[in-house]
C-alpha cells in the first residue's frame, strides 16, 4: 500500500495497492484525483489496469454524484461460487469432460441467447426507465446466458478437498445500453453547466437530479438482472453435475464488481464506485478469480477502511487484447493450459488468432493476493479442472 503525493491541482490523493501502476491507468487515476466530486482519496487495487475513463481495479467515493464511466458498461458484472459436497478425488477426468460438454450444450455463450423467454420475477416489476424497457424483450432470452470476453464457467478443485463451481458474468446488453445512455446525458449536462472536468470521459450526474435518480434505479436493476442470470446458470450447471456425479451444493456466494452504491465511510454517506473491485467488509467472504488456467480464491475481509472495504476482482490484464495476441504464440499459450480441459483458442473479430484469454495475458494472481494481504486473507484456494468460455471458431 502506497500513498501518492497530493499535487497542487489534485483534490484528493491516490492510495495504491499496486506497486507499479501502468502509465495509462495512473493517468486515469490522476484525472479522478482532480475531479470536483471525488472525496477522500482514490483507491487502486493490485489488479488495476487501464479502462475507459476510470481504471479497472479502481474505487472512488463521490459526494452527492455518480459517474457512469466509473461504473462501466457491464453493470453488475460479478462472480458466483458454489461449494459442493463432492470430494475432489471422487470425480474423474471423464466425468469432468462430460459435464463441460453438457454445459456447452445447455448454456448459450457469446452472442447466442436462449430460444425461449426465461422466467424471472424481475421482468414483471422492471422500472419504467426508457433504456430498460427497450431491452426487456431481448433480456428475456438473455437471462442465464454467459456472454463473451473473460466471462466463464469453471469446475474447480478446492484445497478444502471439495469440488467448486464458479461463474463470471454480467448484465448482458442492459449494462452497455444504460452506460451509453447516461454517460451521454451526463456529458450534455456537464457541458450545459460548464463543469470543469479533468477528462471528458468523467462526466457526472448529481444524485439529486432527475437523471441521477434514474441512473441509480437503472444500475440497481441491472445488478438484480446480473445476479439472477448467474443464479440461473448455476442452477443449470448443478443439475448437470448431479446427473453425472453424486453430490450437491452446500454453500453459495455471489458478489458484484462493477457498481455504485451509497455507503458510510470516514463519517459521511458517499457514493462508492467500484469498477473491477468487490465490497468486502470485515469477515465478509469474497471471490477473487484468477485468469483462465490459474488459481482462484475465496477470501475473507479484514476490515480495511482505506480501501473503502474493497479488494481486487481478479488478476487484471497485463496488456491489451490485440497487443497480447500479436506478441505471443499459440504454442506457448496452449502450454499454459496443460492439464486443464478447455476449448482452445479461437478467432478475434478480425479473423486472427485470439490469445487474449491466455493465463499470461493477466497478472500473476498469487502476487495480486499477496499485495492486498492487509485487505483480505485466503480461505480456500481453487484450481481449475475444466473451463467454458466463448471461443469464436472459423467457418468451414
Amino acid at each position: 500500500m502506497e500513498w501518492s503525493r497530493n499535487e497542487d491541482n489534485w483534490n484528493v490523493p491516490i492510495l495504491s495497492w499496486c506497486p507499479n501502476v501502468e502509465r495509462v491507468a495512473m493517468e486515469q487515476a490522476i484525472a479522478l484525483a482532480c475531479h470536483p466530486v471525488i472525496a477522500n482519496h482514490v483507491a487502486l487495487m493490485p489488479d488495476v489496469h487501464p479502462g475507459y475513463g476510470m481504471p479497472i481495479g479502481g474505487v472512488i467515493a463521490c459526494d452527492n454524484a455518480v459517474i457512469p464511466n466509473a461504473v462501466g458498461v457491464d453493470i453488475g458484472c460479478g462472480m458466483r461460487a458454489v461449494a459442493t459436497d463432492i470430494p475432489v478425488d471422487m470425480i474423474t477426468p471423464g466425468q469432468i469432460a462430460a459435464i463441460i460438454t453438457d454445459i456447452k450444450r445447455t448454456i448459450p455463450v457469446g452472442y447466442h441467447h436462449h430460444k425461449d423467454d426465461q422466467r424471472w420475477s424481475g421482468f414483471d416489476d422492471a422500472p419504467g426507465v426508457m433504456v430498460i424497457q427497450a431491452e426487456l424483450a431481448s433480456a428475456r432470452k438473455q437471462l442465464g446466458t454467459l456472454g463473451g470476453g473473460n466471462h466463464f464457467i469453471e469446475i474447480q478443485a478446492g484445497d478444502d478437498g471439495y469440488i467448486w463451481v464458479m461463474i463470471h458474468s454480467g448484465s448482458r446488453n442492459f449494462g452497455l445500453k444504460i452506460a451509453d445512455h447516461f454517460n451521454k446525458r451526463a456529458m450534455n449536462l456537464c457541458n450545459q453547466w460548464h463543469s470543469e472536468l479533468p477528462s471528458d470521459d468523467l462526466a457526472f450526474l448529481p444524485t439529486a437530479s432527475d437523471s441521477g435518480k434514474t441512473y441509480i434505479v437503472a444500475i440497481q436493476y441491472a445488478m438484480r438482472f446480473a445476479e439472477a442470470s448467474r443464479k440461473a446458470m448455476m442452477g443449470a450447471v448443478l443439475r448437470i453435475i448431479a446427473h453425472r456425479v453424486d453430490g450437491k451444493a452446500v454453500s453459495t456466494l455471489d458478489v458484484h464488481h462493477n457498481f455504485a452504491a451509497i455507503e458510510h465511510h470516514f463519517g459521511k454517506d458517499l457514493w462508492i464506485h467500484r469498477k473491477g473491485a468487490i465490497l468486502i467488509r470485515k469477515d465478509d467472504l469474497g471471490i477473487i478469480p484468477g485468469s483462465q488456467g490459474t488459481p482462484s480464491y475465496i477470501v475473507r475481509g479484514l476490515g480495511n477502511a482505506d480501501s473503502y472495504h474493497s479488494c481486487s476482482h481478479g488478476a487484471g490484464r497485463t496488456m491489451g487484447r490485440k497487443d497480447f495476441s500479436r506478441t505471443h504464440t499459440l504454442e506457448d499459450c496452449e502450454k499454459e493450459m496443460d492439464g486443464i480441459l478447455f476449448d482452445g483458442y479461437g478467432l478475434d473479430r478480425d479473423g486472427g488468432i485470439d490469445l487474449s484469454e491466455a493465463p499470461s495475458a493477466y497478472k500473476n494472481i498469487d502476487k495480486v493476493i499477496a499485495e492486498e494481504a492487509d485487505i483480505v486473507e485466503v480461505v480456500v484456494k481453487l484450481l481449475p479442472l475444466g473451463s467454458v468460455k466463448d471461443i469464436r471458431r472459423p467457418r468451414l
